[in-house]
């Protein structure tokens, strides 16, 4: 072992006695002037052990100060007294000598049988035996400490001799306990602590040789990776590069122990960071992971000493999982508050079903069982937020107004898209359909009460506001309709029906007495009311307009057509789409229809009579709920009424 430039025996005031003679022969001859500056040097020297030994004295590692100052300078002055001669020395204290020489040549557990007997031995009163058990400890951790800091094989006996002191300490404890000593006294033992030392001696080291990361400031994907990379590629392998001397030292349990707690406590703490992003905690569980697969793999290889803990990483991995789903809720959270806003930006929505399936998929990337963790965690946050939601969206149908069709469209195309994303969720869509049904219900009410309001005058008045409306419905259809939910063709045709049968319960309703040219502009306006109906429905619907029903055209056609065989022509196939058709609805056509002879409207209304027949089913009726006022005359039975 290296020579170290302190002396052990000096300490303990051991010297040898041709020494001593020189040393008073040169003091006779020296001037006197250098006499005293070398009695003030040694006052000097024996005062500083003096005060190291005091301090010394007074430590126990991990546990609580034995003695006071007063004491230790005491016992201090007593290990610093130095025998004038061999006959001294054979009075003097031999045993803390022979300790102290222990100590220096690295013979830990020797020394530790030593100072237990010169405990025991009823003359120390425990005061050197402490001291001495401190300057042990001393010793053997930087013996410790040099093992970590180099690859010197001359240490390995000393650090082995470091292994089994810890083994003799735990020894000595259990015999301790076994004689029945009072449980402070043996918790107070200043051996007792000795394990704890070392720990913190390896935690200290290991946590210095881990590079620093800023987890609260740095959101950087690469320099997370890079980070990840010099753990897996430097920090590991040195740990691994010195497990062996403490492998052979009998320490490797406690080294290896003290490597997974460093390394756990440095990934947990980048997980704590509340900055990090999804992915990049997604980036330290796949790290996690490897490592735990790699370590299986190592443990399988024979001479292998050391390999990250299963059980560490795994509580780690857990730790990890946990900041994972807590931040895909957040994220989910967020996305659907902005979605469900009615003041949302545009594709707010698209943007939840593209974070729950970007996280699903990444997650599933790196574990299929992460994956389907993190999908119903979404989903779930999906249901919390649908649950305090749907009072929002009751509140919101009480409202009124032209405003409310948009707002009603933006509900209904996020529910589209959710129950789409989360299709196996029983929970979630339960909530999605009873919000897309009451919404639905708003929508096509609202629409009703305003087309209502805006016909109910339109025969009348120049410029009702119908073709507004009209052009408000298609601008918002056309911006639902570029989310391609399945909703959408159905909901345009259900508003397309409302129309439809408002439009013609306005146009029966226009009272009779009018004059030709009332008439006339009255025809006029519905063929142009219906040309811009069609050119609406048919952008929003492309092909499926072609099967919407189309009443106005049919009676167009009749009204417009100039002879009264031409008409019953025309009538035929509008009492076959329409069997609900009635005597006063046709009555009310024909009073729309300009120069029609009284002989002529009889024979309209008796082929109407000839061809109506029973309706066998009540889907798809138009003309059923349009009441229809008959003609004062229509009381007496007769077909021209």
């Amino acid at each position: 072992m290296q020579k170290r430039k302190h002396s052990w025996a000096a300490f303990v005031g051991g010297g040898n006695k041709k020494g001593e003679k020189m040393a008073g022969e040169y003091s006779r001859i020296l001037p006197k002037a250098t006499h005293e500056e070398r009695k003030k040097q040694e006052a000097k020297r024996k005062g500083k052990l003096k005060t190291l030994a005091g301090k010394l004295l007074k430590t126990v590692v991990g546990g609580k100060e034995m003695v006071q100052k007063a004491g230790a300078e005491d016992v201090a002055g007593n290990l610093l007294k130095r025998p004038s001669s061999r006959k001294g020395e054979e009075r003097g204290t031999p045993a803390e000598e022979t300790i102290c020489r222990f100590i220096e040549q690295g013979k830990f557990l020797e020394a530790c049988d030593k100072i237990y007997n010169l405990e025991h031995s009823g003359n120390d009163g425990m005061g050197k035996s402490e001291s001495l058990y401190a300057l042990l400890a001393e010793r053997m951790w930087t013996v410790v400490g040099e093992a970590l800091s180099g690859s010197d094989r001359m240490l390995l006996e000393p650090l082995q001799s470091v292994g089994e002191s810890l083994k003799w300490e735990k020894q000595k404890e259990a015999e301790r306990l076994g004689n029945g000593l009072e449980t402070d006294s043996v918790s107070t033992w200043s051996p007792n602590f000795w394990r704890k030392d070392l720990e913190e001696k390896l935690m200290q080291y290991m946590t210095a040789q881990i590079p620093p990361f800023a987890s609260s400031t740095n959101t950087d994907e690469t320099a997370l990776k890079q980070h990840l990379s010099h753990l897996e590629g430097r920090f590991l392998p040195s740990l691994e590069h010195r497990s062996d001397v403490f492998k052979e030292a009998g320490l490797l349990v406690t080294y290896a122990r003290c490597c997974h707690a460093s390394l756990c406590s440095h990934l947990a703490m980048l997980t704590d960071s509340n900055c990090f992003s999804f992915s990049q905690s997604l980036l330290i569980y796949e790290w996690i992971i490897k490592m735990y697969k790699r370590g299986s793999q190592a443990c399988e290889r024979p001479g292998h000493s050391l390999s990250l803990g299963a059980q560490c990483l795994v509580w780690i991995l857990l730790k990890t999982e946990e900041k994972l789903l807590a931040t895909a809720r957040t994220e989910v959270g967020k996305a659907l508050k902005e979605a469900f806003d009615t003041g949302k930006p545009p594709w707010a929505d698209a943007a939840v079903i593209e974070i729950i399936t970007e996280k699903t998929e990444a997650a599933r990337r790196v574990s299929e069982s992460l994956g389907e963790k993190v999908e119903a965690e979404c989903l779930q946050e999906c249901l919390r937020f649908l649950e305090s939601y749907e009072d929002e969206v009751r509140s919101f149908i009480q409202l009124d107004g032209c405003p409310q069709i948009y707002s009603s469209l933006q509900i209904l195309e996020s529910c589209c898209l959710l129950s789409v994303s989360s299709e196996q969720n029983v929970k979630v869509n339960g909530f999605l359909h009873r919000m897309e049904d009451d919404i639905m219900e708003h929508f096509l009410q609202t629409i009703t009460t305003k087309v209502r309001g805006t016909l109910k005058d339109h025969f009348k008045k120049y410029d009702s506001g119908f073709d507004h409306v009209l052009e408000s419905l298609k601008q918002n259809f056309l911006t639902f309709g570029k989310k391609k939910t399945d909703i959408y063709e159905a909901l345009v045709k259900a508003v397309n029906a409302i129309i439809i049968t408002e439009y013609m319960q306005a146009l029966l309703t226009t009272p009779r007495k009018a004059s030709a040219m009332q008439r006339r502009r009255i025809v006029n306006k519905i063929e142009e009311d219906h040309r811009m109906m069609q050119t609406i429905f048919k952008e929003c619907l492309g092909p499926a307009a072609g099967s919407l029903k189309d009443p106005i055209k049919a009676i167009l056609e009749l009204v417009q057509t100039s002879d009264p065989e031409g008409m019953k022509i025309a009538l035929l196939p509008i009492l076959k789409e329409f069997p609900d058709l009635r005597k006063e609805h046709l009555s009310a056509v024909l009073d729309i229809k300009d120069s029609l002879s009284r002989e002529d409207r009889a024979a309209l209304l008796k082929t109407f009579h000839d061809n109506c027949r029973e309706l066998e089913t009540e889907a798809n009726l138009l003309f059923a709920d349009i009441e229809v006022k008959p003609r004062k005359c229509g009381l007496c039975g007769c077909l021209c009424c």
